[in-house]
């Protein structure tokens, strides 16, 4: 655990950061709506020895072997009937892979189906959803674990270039599991059931697909370069994005609504915002930056309390990348928010550019869990 503090103290005793940088990234962390409590490898401030594949190895296997003993508990599911499984990770992918890591640790039966994906971004953990989703209709019957992380000792920068000091500020430690099931029988224990699932990728115009972007800086120091014009290209995404969705999950009352303002709307006139609260009763926002939820809240029109998991997940975690958004829907769950029926929609962003969202309905209302990264924080 690190506090704002603890973290430029820390940054300034490794000595691999000039007084600006450090300036920067003090003032980066004042503006994230990041608290003192997420969590950092410390290895990453230690002082005259770069980051190794073993630092990323231990890292990883740390927080996805947590995540996936927790699901592994509640569920009371045996390893040797999981058919399929996913990980993503976006920069750590190491020889073997992190899935790989997960079949050996857990000893998975010989013919999984496993994949691994890397490269994706925080997007990354509703394409690995996206994927299970399809191999358990080719697999009825089965189930499918999904492992989200990312390796923060991998993302960490040395340098001074500011645009490649903003992932040192905001990214943490963390790692989520899920179960799927493609077994009719499962229905009457599932929390939810997948009911819509659209991806959207910008990558054909090069300013999204520059503006979140693995490099080496002059000095061939390596880093995750956030362009400035991220929030901008993040909401042409979105827009996108809510275009497909829109049409499958709002009201028919509301459609009609945004496509007559479509068609014959002046061109002085503000674009009309259809109403998300109507068909949905939460929303998971990937908590990436206090300034990203902000524009999000304004141009979706949410309200407070439609955001409070994503704000308080940014406030506790930090941006934890493609687990985020499950550690928002936990959020929801340790405070006795899911009610049967309601509707969840969960947004990501990720690099290339894409904006995927992908909807659950709540088959039934869900307690207190026994195991949760918020079981001290419910309220």
């Amino acid at each position: 655990m690190s506090s704002r503090e603890e973290f430029i103290e820390l940054a300034r005793k490794s000595g691999k950061f000039g007084d600006a940088a450090i300036e920067f990234q003090q003032q980066a962390l004042k503006n994230s709506g990041i608290g003192d409590e997420s969590y950092m490898p410390r290895v990453v401030f230690r002082p005259g020895q770069g980051i190794t594949l073993k630092d990323g190895r231990e890292e990883a296997a740390t927080v996805m072997f947590g995540a996936v003993d927790d699901l592994l508990a509640a569920t009371k599911i045996k390893t040797k009937d999981i058919k399929v499984l996913v990980v993503n990770c976006g920069i750590l992918n190491p020889t073997p892979s992190l899935s790989a890591m997960v079949i050996n640790h857990y000893k998975l039966r010989h013919n999984i189906s496993s994949f691994n994906l890397g490269g994706m971004g925080c997007a990354a953990g509703v394409i690995a959803i996206d994927l299970a989703k399809d191999l358990l209709n080719a697999y009825p019957g089965s189930y499918a674990l999904v492992v989200s992380t990312e390796a923060v000792t991998y993302t960490w920068y040395t340098g001074n270039d500011p645009d490649m000091l903003l992932a040192n500020s905001f990214f943490r430690m963390g790692a989520a599991a899920m179960l799927l099931s493609s077994c009719r029988l499962d229905r009457w224990r599932s929390k939810y059931e997948l009911k819509q699932l659209v991806r959207t990728h910008k990558g054909m115009d090069n300013r999204s697909f520059k503006s979140v972007h693995l490099k080496e800086d002059r000095q061939g120091r390596q880093g995750l370069s956030v362009s400035k014009d991220v929030i901008e290209v993040a909401g042409h995404a979105l827009k996108a994005n809510i275009t497909t969705l829109g049409p499958l999950v709002l009201p028919v009352s509301e459609q009609v609504h945004f496509f007559t303002n479509l068609l014959f709307k002046k061109k002085s006139k503000k674009p009309y915002i259809p109403d998300y609260k109507l068909a949905f009763e939460h929303v998971c926002l990937l908590a990436t930056s206090k300034m990203v939820l902000n524009e999000l809240q304004k141009n979706l029109e949410l309200t407070d309390e439609y955001m409070e998991a994503s704000r308080k997940t940014l406030e506790r975690f930090g941006n934890t990348s493609s687990s985020s958004i499950w550690y928002e829907l936990a959020y929801l769950e340790a405070n006795s928010r899911i009610k049967k029926g309601d509707r969840i929609w969960q947004i990501a962003f990720g690099s290339g550019f894409k904006c995927n969202s992908v909807v659950w309905k709540a088959l039934r209302s869900v307690g207190k869990p026994e195991r949760s990264p918020w079981i001290q924080e419910s309220v």
